[in-house]
């Protein structure tokens, strides 16, 4: 059970009204209240049940329509009814129409990021699930190798942002070093989509040729049209920003036509989140001083060189792991080769669930855990590379190597991006530094769909040898991340100072620990550790 608030000197308690509305009292000067954190933490679930469920979903959704392509070039392929057969693709073509999607997302994914912190969040998010669902239909249509490129830098246009959003769009409502495991929650869903879409895959290669669709036609236009549902069902879900306790929600502009939402809490509830987390319920509007200060902020870029080499590996893996399993032995089917794609999702789903809440509660030693899943990665590529031809089994154990090892190493990345930048330049570094570490990012990404595999014709040959160099590489770009992230934590230990104060704005200024204005920023002084875990409680 909670205990009740204790208000410090010159503090007046803050009560809830029979209506549930929270009115304050604000006699002198307005000290912290603390909170026993059994009552905080009830907050944050109650926020947990709101809002990671619908996250989960859309991104699931939206993990398959981006992914999609590299399952339907192996779909019917039997029967001549593959992607690239139907289209007449050659290689060349297919790393192309990957590669634009993220040229278009490298781009605009900044820009998409900043739209979101000045607009509704809620708002945002929908429309861009919305955007994706029917670009991702319109992949039903496509029939030339133009169209498919077309198609494929739009729907890297549209779905921008979207990844750093959700980032963003927690520190709206969680502490930074709480984000961690709750990135890592929906994160899963991407994984769970490599599987299951992969497993579901098998299901639309049976329908191939009903109503005139061929297998991976099916599959465009069923998942387009469900992330469009979806988009609309977002509105009336996704809670907005939270606003101090008390104040009324004004719709103008374009808000009046769209559907309300409820609030994402109220009452006490609302009170106690307003106590722990004040410095985003006061934000001051960002200029583009701020902005600047954040794009020559020099700590972006050991983060980005981070991201740079898992996502890349990440994406490759996805892309073209069907690919890779079917270097493994040729002559697997299409339909063994989605639902062996299906266990290497599965244990990167499992190394999420196993160690994001930890480093959530150990959150000064996250490139220690960034940089220990990489290793596994490399292991596992490693595997891949030099097992012996004569037992694929060996190597196809190294993709599953590799997968456990990509699960925490994107959350981990994004939830330090989030903890460092809310300190140093509040909501606009959180938005500009989330989408630039995920934009410039996934240039890595661009390496490994147009670079490596089936885009390097001389790595891509049939022989013993077939992608070696293509996994070498990968294992170099991933070598490059985990000395990113050492020279990030030296060059951190180095600058920062021991104590740091966050003001009302979410801004670092250098003080003590005792001038810390919300309950959230004084706890982070500490790590949690695995104090208050379920095993460690009494009674």
């Amino acid at each position: 059970m909670a205990t009740s608030p204790m208000p410090a000197e010159n503090k007046f308690p803050v009560e809830t009204g029979a209506d549930h509305e929270v009115a304050t009292r604000e006699d002198g000067p307005q000290p912290h209240v603390e909170y026993d954190i059994a009552r905080v933490e009830a907050v944050y679930r109650k926020l947990d049940r709101r809002i990671i469920p619908a996250f989960w979903i859309l991104y699931f959704l939206c993990s398959a329509i981006r992914s999609n392509i590299g399952l339907a070039q192996t779909m019917n392929e039997d029967v001549g009814h593959d992607l690239i057969t139907m289209l007449g693709l050659s290689s060349h073509d297919i790393s192309t129409a990957l590669a634009l999607f993220y040229v278009s997302y490298v781009i605009f994914d900044c820009p998409s990021n900043l739209i979101m912190s000045r607009l509704s969040p809620r708002v945002w998010m929908a429309r861009i699930v919305f955007a994706v669902g029917v670009i991702g239909a319109c992949f039903t249509a496509v029939k030339a190798a133009w169209s498919l490129d077309l198609l494929r830098f739009l729907l890297g246009f549209v779905i921008a942002g979207m990844w750093p959003g959700m980032s963003y769009y927690l520190t709206l409502f969680y502490p930074p070093s709480r984000t961690g495991k709750r990135i890592g929650y929906y994160f899963t869903a991407s994984q769970v989509s490599a599987a299951v879409v992969g497993l579901v895959s098998a299901g639309f290669q049976l329908m191939d040729g009903a109503g005139g669709l061929v297998g991976y036609q099916w599959m465009f236009l069923i998942y387009g049209l469900l992330a469009v549902i979806l988009g609309w069902t977002l509105l009336w879900w996704l809670p907005d920003r939270p606003l101090p306790p008390g104040e009324k929600r004004t719709r103008s502009g374009y808000m009046k036509w769209l559907p309300p939402t409820p609030e994402a809490l109220s009452g006490e509830d609302a009170l106690v989140h307003y106590e722990d987390l004040k410095r985003v319920y006061h934000p001051r509007p960002w200029t583009p001083k701020d902005l600047g200060l954040v794009l020559i902020d020099w700590r972006l870029w050991p983060l980005t060189l981070m991201y740079f080499g898992v996502v890349g590996v990440g994406i490759g893996t996805q892309l073209y792991g069907t690919v890779i399993i079917r270097g493994i032995n040729p002559s697997f089917t299409g339909v063994q080769l989605s639902l062996l794609f299906a266990p290497i999702w599965i244990m990167d789903l499992i190394a999420i669930l196993l160690v994001t809440p930890v480093s959530d509660r150990f959150h000064r030693l996250r490139p220690l855990f960034f940089s220990c899943a990489v290793c596994i990665q490399i292991a596992g590529l490693l595997t891949v590379t030099f097992a012996p031809t004569s037992n694929p089994w060996a190597r196809y154990g190294g993709l599953l190597m590799v997968g456990f090892g990509l699960g925490p190493t994107v959350p981990i990345c994004m939830t330090w991006t989030n903890e460092i930048f809310q300190r140093r330049h509040r909501e606009v570094g959180v938005a500009a530094a989330s989408a630039l570490v995920s934009g410039l990012g996934n240039l890595g990404s661009i390496t490994t769909t147009y670079a490596l595999y089936t885009g390097w014709p001389a790595d891509a040959a049939s022989g013993p040898h077939q992608y070696r160099r293509s996994n070498l590489v990968m294992i170099g770009i991933l070598c490059m991340s985990i000395l990113s992230s050492f020279v990030m934590f030296i060059a951190l230990k180095i600058t920062e100072k021991h104590n740091h104060k966050v003001n009302s704005s979410g801004a670092s200024t250098i003080e003590g620990a005792d001038n810390f204005q919300d309950g959230a920023a004084r706890r982070e002084l500490q790590q949690r550790g695995f104090g208050r875990m379920r095993w460690s409680k009494r009674g």
